[in-house]
């Protein structure tokens, strides 16, 4: 099943690629390689999910932040990649979380992006990645995140 494919299984679309906030390009590509900006739980240009895991944003929230964002990644890899049916492998994924003191379940928040991304590219959406704790991000935003894709030649 093709990446398109799994995604109208689930349901899922690829939104529209998020506008920069700022004096970057959502994703860029490099040879064989993409990686995005840091994406945003932004949907119709809303920040769905704000403020510090788990204080303001419960971790079940967080998890579907980073199903959103990751969603807004795939649409900025896919728009410079040729469409999501060019991504051959995820390389890597770094997840930024928004955390309130003490907060230490940032790996359980990356993985509402992690499982998105096994489910959409099998056994080539698994990937190196890292889940961060961080004081403040843009926007108030609980998650940033950023992708590298391997795409087809």
């Amino acid at each position: 099943m093709t990446p398109t494919e799994k995604l109208q299984s689930l349901g899922l679309t690829l939104p529209p690629v998020a506008v920069p906030v700022g004096s970057y390009v959502p994703a860029l590509r490099y040879g064989n390689q993409v990686v995005t900006s840091g994406q945003l739980p932004i949907r119709d240009g809303k920040l769905l999910f704000a403020g510090k895991v788990p204080q303001d944003t419960t971790l079940e929230d967080a998890q579907e932040a980073a199903r959103v964002a990751v969603l807004n990644g795939l649409a900025a890899i896919a728009d410079v990649a040729g469409g999501i049916d060019a991504v051959e492998r995820i390389v890597r994924l770094c997840v930024y979380v928004n955390s309130a003191p003490g907060f230490a379940d940032q790996p359980k928040v990356a993985n509402g992006a992690s499982d998105l991304l096994a489910d959409v590219f099998g056994e080539n959406g698994k990937h190196a990645r890292s889940a961060v704790g961080v004081a403040e991000l843009p926007l108030s935003a609980c998650l940033e995140l950023e992708i590298l894709a391997q795409v087809k030649g």
